[in-house]
């Protein structure tokens, strides 16, 4: 499974979208810090959003997609399946 995702900053001010094959270990590469990057620089953990793709090539073609878009239309795909910018990898679930 791979996964194109959306994380934020505690203020929600900051967006990033990537992809990733394991996104529990994804998330916990970015909030570690360990890495210099923007997510570090931002300090952008909270995961908000994130879709399931079988094919790596259509995960990749859909992250670029949605980096190309604009904050406001990032923001309406977000509002649709977490409009309270919940962190969907620490919401009472622990794991997803």
């Amino acid at each position: 499974m791979y996964y194109v995702y959306i994380l934020s900053n505690k203020a929600d001010t900051v967006l990033y979208v990537g992809v990733t094959n394991d996104i529990t270990r994804r998330v916990a590469e970015h909030s570690s810090e360990r890495i210099e990057s923007f997510t570090k620089r931002y300090h952008v953990h909270k995961l908000i959003y994130y879709e399931e793709y079988t094919n790596i090539n259509d995960a990749i073609a859909r992250e670029k997609q949605i980096k190309h878009w604009s904050r406001m239309k990032k923001n309406i795909l977000i509002a649709s399946k977490n409009p309270e910018h919940n962190d969907l990898i620490f919401a009472g679930k622990g794991k997803l």
